[in-house]
């Protein structure tokens, strides 16, 4: 027989035995070789019984990542699959810091592409231990330790479903679903910090980057690899030492263990507390495994190493954790007569701390090639606001620019207008029936109605005319009149400049938020500076509405009465230089604030703070996959429809215009994607 060893060490051919790597560390390869020599000189006196192989690492068993984990009552453990395919598990082992491995009993054999599985363990955590997961062959696949009361309620990733960092949450445990509910308002900066490249060649480096407004100390803080019999070592005492990680800055050292192929690093706080580990398989960390996007995504064998700086994200992918940087999936087809898709403008830079889409990295092309041409908009572009029906979630309503609305279904995976209500759409007008309202984002209340706002009149496109219009869907016939307007034009002076550049920069998305969630979370009424009581508003309905201004990125909050009056709340800020579409999501409780290519193609989820005000949580850039265009509308579909831990996201392209001629996007406005649930 052949035994294959690392490529540091000899290929020894034995005839009678099998010897089993024992160590993956560098450090232990001199001493494996020697034993190997040894050995080979045995076989002149004598034989070595044969011993049985191991078996085989599960493929993609690097993708998946412990992710939530309680020491409270059944003591629970959820693992997460973040590649693209799913991960059988059987015959996987778990131990703690004081049992050998033990087989468990999981809710499924088999992970999902984003799925969870969860179990319990079956010897019991502590208060303060040591949880590694090891595949069939005996491979370790991830671990994590926690401190005195670290993993009660529950220890969870936060920032991202098997990429954040590790926190002790604050709320009950979620296990076999996402973990931004469970986490609390505010990460800690320890928790910021990520392992961000590595590499198996050379002087085995790693990087890590803090994603934090503040530096952190590390001056305590160690790392391990898989090798269980490792103790862990101080970066302190790693060369370059290190004590302390600069607010978005970065910290390489040279791992003192070695790093082989099929291998881990695990990095520990002063605590002893786990803040972030990867994993990878053969020769994904060559030249280096690294973060895509850099400090907040998945795993990606890159092309070049980037220690110390940003990560390149080009590379083969599909090496350490998540694998792959998703596809581009559907779309072509010829362009129709007139069809004339319109090349993105205003790009800007991504905020700050943003983080990669949470969600799939795979988007699909979702309706088909100039779908939404018009009498008034005959070019196809324009498609801006969309909503999902949270009465009929398999309905997504669509305002297209030039006064027009769309009721689309799903059929055979494309999103395409409901015959039933009109196939080509309907258009509306103003409330005196004339006119063509510049129709840019839309909601759906809680009447079933649905809200459009304009921000001029197309007929007289350089007067601003920022209006919130009731349309009923129900309504017969192919124009569809307002049942009330409510016109704020006279709030925004700055925009009745007599150019209609101005004019276009007013009200470019809506969102309806109900009373409940305001009332729960305790929002501070403007008005009142006390808690905001709707009886105080008795026409205004069940909830509030939130307009995204284009111009600055503020959001204007309106109660829309039933007489067309109505009573203005005040300007939230969203941290945006501009806001595009806005939406309430009731599956993470929050207000998403969407900006185009302007803002880096991101989403800006809003929450209460403990002071009563409505501020900026978190902020998600869209998938790798997409391109960056002005993609005006964005909508994510209600928690019901939820499978296997995902649910739909939907985005649509105001020009068409997708990664240019020739592509596969080309003239395409519907992209769909997946958000955690």
């Amino acid at each position: 027989m052949t035994v294959e060893w690392s490529s540091r060490c000899l290929n020894i051919a034995l005839s009678e035995f099998r010897l089993v790597p024992i160590s993956h560390s560098r450090s232990g390869v001199a001493s494996v070789c020697a034993a190997a020599l040894t050995l080979s000189g045995l076989l002149v006196t004598g034989t070595v019984a044969a011993q049985p192989a191991a078996a085989a690492d599960q493929a993609g068993y690097q993708n998946v990542r412990i992710n939530e984990v309680t020491s409270s009552n059944n003591d629970t453990v959820e693992l997460y699959n973040t590649g693209p395919n799913a991960v059988s598990i059987s015959g996987w082992r778990m131990s703690d810091d004081s049992f050998s491995p033990q087989t468990f009993s999981p809710s499924s054999s088999t992970i999902p592409a984003g799925g969870f599985v969860t179990f319990n363990s079956p010897k019991g955590l502590g208060d303060a231990d040591k949880l590694v997961i090891y595949t069939a062959g005996g491979t370790v696949v991830d671990r994590v330790e926690w401190a005195a009361n670290g993993a009660k309620p529950a220890m969870a990733r936060c920032g991202g479903d098997g990429t954040g960092g590790w926190v002790t949450t604050t709320t009950a445990s979620t296990f076999g679903a996402s973990n931004a509910s469970g986490c609390p308002s505010s990460i800690p900066a320890a928790s910021r910090v990520r392992i961000n490249e590595v590499t198996s060649e050379g002087a085995d480096t790693v990087e890590l980057f803090n994603g934090g407004n503040s530096a952190v100390s590390i001056g305590s803080w160690k790392y391990v690899d898989n090798d269980t019999s490792h103790s862990s070592v101080p970066i302190s005492s790693s060369s370059p030492s290190a004590t302390s990680i600069p607010a978005k800055g970065y910290v390489t050292f040279d791992s003192a263990l070695g790093l082989g192929d099929n291998a881990s690093v695990f990095l520990l706080d002063s605590n002893g507390n786990t803040v972030d580990s990867v994993s990878w398989a053969t020769d994904a960390a060559k030249p280096s495994d690294e973060r895509c996007a850099n400090g907040t995504g998945w795993f990606h064998t890159s092309t070049t190493t980037t220690l110390g700086s940003a990560n390149s994200c080009s590379g083969s992918g599909g090496g350490g954790t998540g694998g792959g940087g998703g596809q581009l999936l559907g779309g072509g087809g010829s362009l129709t007569s007139g069809c004339t898709p319109e090349a993105p403008s205003g790009t800007g830079s991504t905020p700050a701390g943003t983080l990669a889409w949470p969600g799939g990295l795979d988007v699909t092309i979702a309706d088909n090639v100039c779908a939404f041409t018009t009498s008034t908009g005959p070019e196809g572009r324009d498609l801006s606001g969309l909503a999902f029906d949270p009465a009929n979630p398999s309905v997504l309503w669509a305002a297209k620019n030039k006064n027009w609305l769309y009721k689309l279904v799903k059929s055979n995976g494309k999103w395409i207008p409901d015959a039933s209500w009109s196939v080509t759409g309907k258009q509306i007008r103003f409330a005196d029936g004339t006119g063509q309202p510049d129709s840019e984002g839309l909601t759906v209340g809680a009447d079933g109605h649905i809200y459009v706002t304009s921000e001029r009149d197309n007929t007289n496109n350089t007067v601003p005319k920022d209006t919130i219009m009731e349309f009923d869907p129900a309504a017969t016939g192919s124009t569809l009149t307002p049942i009330h307007q409510w016109d704020m034009t006279s709030q925004f002076p700055q925009l009745n400049t007599g150019s209609k550049d101005d004019a276009n920069l007013g009200f470019e998305g809506v969102g309806y938020v109900p009373d409940s969630w305001l009332t729960a979370n305790g929002w501070v009424d403007p008005l009142t500076n006390a808690a905001y009581n709707p009886a105080n508003y008795p026409l205004h309905g069940s909830g509030l509405f939130f307009a995204g201004l284009e111009w600055d990125g503020t959001l204007h909050v309106y109660g829309l009465d039933s007489d067309g009056t109505f009573t203005t709340f005040g300007t939230i800020a969203t941290g945006k230089n501009s806001v595009m579409d806005v939406t309430f999501d009731a599956g993470t409780q929050r207000i998403v604030a969407t900006c185009d290519n302007t803002c880096g193609e991101t989403h800006t989820f809003m929450k209460v703070n403990a002071n009563g005000a409505i501020v900026p949580d978190v902020t998600y850039t869209n998938p790798a996959v997409m391109p960056t265009d002005n993609l005006e509308g964005f909508a994510i579909a209600p928690k019901s429809t939820c499978a296997n831990g995902f649910r739909e996201a939907v985005w649509s392209d105001d020009g068409i215009y997708g990664f240019g001629s020739g592509s596969s996007s080309y003239g395409h406005a519907v992209y769909s994607g997946t958000f955690p649930c």
